[in-house]
């Protein structure tokens, strides 16, 4: 009995000559079996499902001057291809500390960081709010560096059970951390028509923020609750029917992207969360140590450019990025993901 074979266990089928539901994607979502496949995606200009392909590595590891023996931190690991590159420059004798706080990738990506032969001398992992800076400098000491990339990785837009995307249905959830809080559908039953107006005009500028608030309340008043991402989305075609109907798939597009992005925001508090970061950051840096922040949209954008510049002004940052540096359009071609991308930096006096 002992020497029996483990039992076979088939693919998913699908329909059709491709997959095209993220669980059917048995090639995607395992890139160590099939790297020719998931080559050929990313030639495309398509990121693998399961995968996340990292923004502006060339970039950041400029401005971070990287050097062995070094000790930094990636506040935002994710699927850890910063870190990777990172890691690759530090030896002999550094050290990274890496924080993320979604308990569903992090133990994935440290599974494949450790695979590559990254220690927990060399590499140390956390599941810890990057607002909570302090704790790994009580841990590492000053650093060196500090790269925070603030985007949502692939891996949690791409799977339709997180609630991230409203391409496809799924429970309207929104969480990075599924185990805390409370997910985007109980917002909407308990939030006032102007309070989530206001979410969606300060987090995502949405022009159509009164007319979308107005009619999600109206629903919730019926008894109608909004549990998936479709229902959502639904609710939003019906609002925009006031847009010029040759004008109106893309309009939808763009709503759909601003309204799940602001209550993606207002679930996780993460305005509040970067301002804690951002207001720890210039005493975690030793002399001479470098901050790189990859910010994704406008309302993240501000808050870097507004904070830099604060510090700056007290004499705690030495430099700080006159403008921001985008991404290439070589790399916006092979990356859409990339195109909204924005990249600043700082360095403490």
């Amino acid at each position: 009995m002992e020497n029996q074979e483990p039992k076979h266990v088939r693919r998913i089928r699908y329909k059709g000559t491709h997959p095209k539901a993220f669980k059917e994607k048995y090639k995607e979502l395992q890139p160590d079996l099939y790297s020719e496949d998931i080559a050929k995606v990313i030639d495309q200009g398509r990121t693998p499902a399961g995968m996340h392909r990292s923004i502006c590595v060339d970039e950041i590891l400029a401005i971070l001057s990287i050097e062995p023996g070094q000790v930094g931190m990636d506040a935002t690991l994710g699927y850890g291809g910063h870190s990777l590159e990172i890691l690759k420059r530090l030896q002999p004798g550094g050290r990274l500390f890496a924080t993320d706080i979604d308990p569903i990738e992090l133990p994935r990506t440290e599974e494949r960081l450790r695979g590559l032969g990254y220690g927990e001398d060399v590499l140390t992992i956390r599941e810890l709010n990057f607002s909570e800076i302090e704790l790994i400098v009580a841990e590492s000491g000053l650093l060196n560096f500090v790269l925070a990339d603030l985007g949502v990785s692939s891996m949690q837009i791409d799977n339709p059970d997180r609630g991230f995307t409203f391409k496809v249905d799924g429970p309207l959830d929104l969480r990075l951390n599924p185990n805390k809080g409370k997910p985007a559908s109980s917002l909407l039953k308990i939030v006032s028509q102007d309070r989530l107006t206001e979410i969606f005009t300060e987090n995502s500028d949405e022009p159509y923020a009164h007319e979308i608030a107005e009619a999600i309340i109206i629903k919730i008043s019926k008894g109608i609750t909004i549990e998936t991402t479709k229902q959502l989305r639904d609710i939003i075609i019906e609002v925009l029917k006031i847009v010029p109907q040759d004008q109106r798939k893309e309009e939808v597009k763009k709503t759909c992207q601003r309204v799940f992005q602001a209550l993606r925001i207002a679930v996780n508090n993460e305005f509040g969360v970067l301002e804690g970061f951002l207001n720890e950051l210039p005493y975690s840096l030793a002399l001479g140590g470098r901050v790189a922040i990859l910010t994704f949209h406008s309302g993240e954008d501000r808050r870097v450019k507004k904070s830099f510049q604060h510090f700056f002004n007290l004499g705690l940052y030495s430099e700080v990025a006159p403008d921001p540096i985008r991404p290439s359009a070589e790399e916006c071609n092979a990356n859409p993901r990339a195109r909204s991308a924005k990249l600043r930096w700082a360095e403490k006096a």
